[in-house]
């Protein structure tokens, strides 16, 4: 994940040129404004305006904000694509399938991921962008597509299980369990993961 403090402190005024390298200017100021304001606060006028250059550069290089946003946080895969899979089945083994589907996409993925996980550790910034993508494109996907009751509590919840074993698992290295393979993790952790999904939270 990009380091704000990296991005120039002074951004020229007007508009920048179409060919000078816009989609970097966009990226750089879009792990500044989102982490800043988050996901729902950051607008990609605000964002482009940062960067200086039109609004409609965020469309063409990333697709919208959800585009860019995902490629803020150097998201090694679309989330999208895997929640698809992890919500076609039985919703009493839905907490199985997304540890299942995570971990191994994690694994497969697992220098990229563990160097989000460390910039973490040091920036609130990026902090606030990995909050953000659980909370938006992962387990808020999950809980709103199921219908559940307080689904902000419950993706919170959830968020506790997937971010601990993130950093245990790849930053800490904590053994046995980064070493462990999939099915232990499944059985170990599954069961809270589906009560903080759709049992009772008190």
């Amino acid at each position: 994940m990009n380091s704000p403090t990296n991005a120039p402190s002074a951004r020229r005024r007007g508009r920048r040129p179409v060919g000078e390298d816009t989609k970097a200017a966009l990226l750089a100021a879009a792990v500044e404004v989102f982490g800043e304001q988050g996901f729902d606060g950051a607008t990609v006028r605000a964002i482009a305006a940062r960067a200086g250059v039109d609004a409609a550069m965020v469309n063409h290089w990333f697709g919208g904000k959800q585009g860019l946003f995902l490629a803020a946080i150097e998201a090694p895969f679309d989330p999208a694509a895997l929640i698809e899979g992890v919500l076609a089945g039985d919703r009493d083994s839905l907490a199985e399938r997304v540890i299942r589907t995570f971990v191994t996409a994690w694994d497969a993925h697992r220098d990229q991921f563990m160097a989000v996980m460390r910039s973490v550790a040091g920036q609130r910034a990026a902090a606030r962008l990995l909050r953000d993508f659980i909370t938006h494109e992962v387990i808020g996907r999950i809980t709103r597509a199921i219908g559940v009751d307080r689904p902000e509590f419950r993706t919170s919840l959830c968020a506790t299980q997937l971010v601990g074993l993130g950093v245990m698992r790849y930053v800490l290295k904590l053994e046995p369990l980064a070493s462990a393979d999939v099915d232990t993790l499944v059985r170990a952790i599954a069961p809270t993961l589906q009560r903080y999904l759709t049992g009772e939270v008190g």
